[in-house]
């Protein structure tokens, strides 16, 4: 018999063509609605592979479900949405998808800077909502780029592409990352400073960090209080990292100018969350890799790593490495 697996989402059919042809395959049709828990509960019964999303809470009650699964294959660079212990007792192994994604959530990160600090979204909504009456000299007016300095919270692989976007626009660029990344510096033409100078001394403050207990509300009021007032804050990792009703405070008191945000601590959010309606902020459905042919990417990858797996091949970008090694 084929193993078995079940895939939460519709994924693009270059990938499915890819597991089509050594597995037996079920997918969850809705593209929209994520796969209830209890359903995917009972799924995971009677699988071999699980291909999935951030979307999925793979949690030790779901993964205790699991009688015969043997490799959890997450489409996604991030992973805080599995337990990666609970699976590594029961021997599971946990692959991610990094590296595809990166020069297009760069390519996101750098676009949301310029639509915060120029108000494009607000001023095509100006025109939308036919307010366009006349010129003023002060009308719409936002925070210049060119020649300002950019502090990048996190230089891994997006820092550093966001850091090579900032040289066309003669920034300064200024990083703090947990370990001082000398051999990057020349070439790329980033200095290092502590978290606290960062934060004082940026026009721009990109969260690019992974999302870790240790990066948990990274930003918060303390942090918010040093920004300058005419700062802006970027997040496109993940919205744990920062405090958000801090940044609320921050965007009612004026403590910033303004923030551009993909991610959010908890999603799908609505219209009614507090921070949607701020008129200087930039709000986005987590898109930071939505182009066709990273997400393309990123699914075949996800592909490739479950289908090693359950080959008993070592998959390229498994998390838990341990656990192959167990086998």
């Amino acid at each position: 018999m084929r193993p078995k697996i079940y895939i939460t989402r519709k994924i693009p059919e270059k990938a499915l063509i890819i597991l089509e042809q050594q597995f037996d395959i079920e997918m969850w049709q809705e593209q929209e609605t994520p796969v209830p828990y209890d359903i995917l509960k009972k799924k995971v019964e009677n699988i071999d592979g699980l291909f999935c999303l951030l979307t999925e809470n793979i949690d030790k009650e779901l993964l205790d479900h699991a009688t015969k699964l043997k490799i959890v294959s997450n489409m996604a660079v991030g992973y805080n949405n599995i337990d990666v212990d609970a699976a590594s007792e029961k021997e599971i192994m946990v692959t991610n998808t990094p590296g595809v994604l990166t020069e297009t959530t760069a390519d996101l990160t750098f676009g949301l800077l310029m639509a915060t600090s120029r108000r494009l979204i607000e001023a095509s909504n100006y025109l939308k909502e036919d307010l366009w009456k006349t010129w003023s000299p002060m009308q719409l007016t936002g925070q210049d780029i060119y020649g300002s300095t950019l502090g990048i919270v996190g230089l891994g692989r997006i820092g550093q592409a966001v850091a090579k976007r900032a040289q066309g626009f003669n920034m300064r660029v200024i990083y703090h990352n947990r370990t001082r990344k000398r051999g990057l510096e020349k070439d790329l033409q980033v200095e290092y400073v502590e978290l606290d100078n960062l934060l004082k001394q940026s026009d721009f403050v990109c969260v690019l960090t992974p999302y870790t207990p240790n990066t948990h509300h990274l930003i918060g009021k303390e942090e918010l209080k040093k920004m300058k007032e005419t700062a802006i804050l970027i997040n496109t990792s993940r919205g744990g990292t920062i405090d958000e009703s801090a940044l609320q405070q921050a965007l009612e008191k004026n403590w910033i100018w303004g923030a551009g945000l993909d991610v959010f601590e908890n999603e799908p959010i609505d219209s009614n969350h507090p921070l949607v309606g701020l008129s200087n902020v930039v709000t986005l459905p987590h898109i930071g890799s939505a182009s066709i042919a990273t997400r393309t990417k990123m699914a075949t990858l996800a592909a490739d790593n479950l289908m090693k797996g359950l080959n008993g091949e070592l998959p390229d970008y498994l998390v838990n490495n341990e656990v192959f090694h167990l086998k």
